[in-house]
């Protein structure tokens, strides 16, 4: 942020934001209703707090607990819902079921009209509306004849089942399409804010053009405008630079880390802050050029090629598609406190999307009928597992 007289910086320091590839194998921008005011994102901590904070053990430990349901399609996105089933979005059937958390037993909410799904594009991310309590919204992602954009449905869970999504209402459209690298993870923040994490859809040029929405971390109002508080004024780009983020995720003092694939060399954990520029396609992982921020810690691309993360027991939990491992990042701040330990490597093949389920436990999704896996009886399948 530009400081330009001591009395904008103080104005300026009451809304610094903080939050935050290999491949992975309607209106126009910003349409919307007028931005909620006053809701930016949340302050960093101080150095002294940050000093302060624990480490969690430096070696830490998985445990699959149950398989919560199986031969599911193409699953990408999933959102918890408030009595713990879950909602699951299928790339390339364009539909979303509802998983009965304890049964496994599966309902089809309906098919998202508009999908167009082709290489690594279709139905991708989805999330829950801040105020799904009342409104009952899901927000997805997915890629159309002509974008990648973000759409809102209401759900009826009393109608029949196929039928229970209203029309999609787009929220946000514009974002380049590609048959590879469409980013596609969405999710809501602590600030009440919804993140959309994007790729350059194979054209790299556009990762370090902020007047593109590709290889970019956006932050937007519930509405689809450009969040209060973005680092550059009227845009919707939060952090740029990236390659393709699949993944996002807060931890317990409202630190943004996204996951990001890298082409031949380095997959990259970031710590997202505001502005920020990642330096694709000039740096991939660790650059030490001052101009770019370095990753929290980075993977050869066959060990990880990672989609979604997760926070959970001071750690962010990274699902590694040709990795076909779960990563363990052990962190003390924004900084990795003890080298990444893998899990599960090559018991569930390729492992897409992973979720909190409460305290030590997380939802995670394999991703072998992808056309890159090799799916075996059952797949694809939830898990859930306990971590420490």
């Amino acid at each position: 942020m530009q400081r330009r007289a001591v009395t904008a910086v103080l104005a300026a320091a009451t809304l610094l934001l903080t939050a935050g590839c290999s491949s992975d194998g309607g209106g126009s921008p910003g349409r919307g209703d007028s931005a909620s005011p006053g809701r930016t994102a949340p302050q960093s901590p101080s150095p002294t707090r940050r000093a302060a904070e624990q480490a969690p053990p430096a070696e830490g430990s998985v445990k699959v607990v149950r398989t919560v349901a199986t031969g599911l399609s193409t699953p990408w996105g999933l959102a918890p819902l408030p009595d713990g089933d879950l909602l699951v979005a299928s790339r390339d059937d364009g539909t979303v079921v509802r998983v009965d958390d304890r049964t496994g037993r599966t309902t089809e909410l309906g098919e998202v009209p508009g999908v167009s799904p082709a290489g690594e594009g279709g139905l991708l991310g989805i999330a829950l509306s801040p105020d799904y309590a009342s409104d009952h919204m899901v927000y997805a992602y997915f890629t159309s004849a002509s974008d990648n954009r973000v759409v809102r449905m209401l759900y009826d869970g009393k109608k029949p089942s196929g039928e229970q999504l209203g029309a999609p209402d787009t929220v946000f459209r514009g974002i380049p399409k590609g048959v590879i690298h469409n980013g596609g993870r969405i999710a809501f923040g602590p600030d009440g804010m919804l993140y959309v994490g994007t790729g350059e859809s194979g054209e790299t040029g556009l990762s370090q053009d902020r007047k593109s929405t590709g290889g970019k971390i956006l932050r937007l109002t519930p509405e689809g405008e450009p969040a209060p508080g973005n680092p550059f004024p009227g845009s919707p780009v939060y952090s740029y630079g990236h390659r393709n983020v699949q993944g996002l995720a807060w931890d317990t003092r409202q630190r943004l880390f996204a996951a990001e694939f890298g082409q031949n060399t380095w997959d990259e954990l970031n710590a997202v802050e505001p502005g920020g520029n990642y330096g694709w396609p000039e740096a991939e992982g660790r650059s030490g050029d001052a101009r770019f921020r370095d990753p929290v810690a980075q993977w050869s691309t066959d060990e990880a090629s990672p989609s979604g993360i997760a926070y959970a027991e001071g750690s962010i939990w990274m699902a590694g598609l040709r990795g076909e491992r779960l990563w363990r990042v052990p962190l003390q701040g924004t900084r990795a406190s003890a080298d990444p330990q893998s899990f599960l490597e090559g018991e569930y093949g390729r492992l897409r999307t992973v979720v909190p389920a409460g305290g030590d436990r997380l939802w995670l999704t394999t991703s072998n009928t992808d056309g890159r896996g090799d799916p075996g009886d059952g797949d694809d399948r939830i898990l859930e597992v306990r971590v420490r």
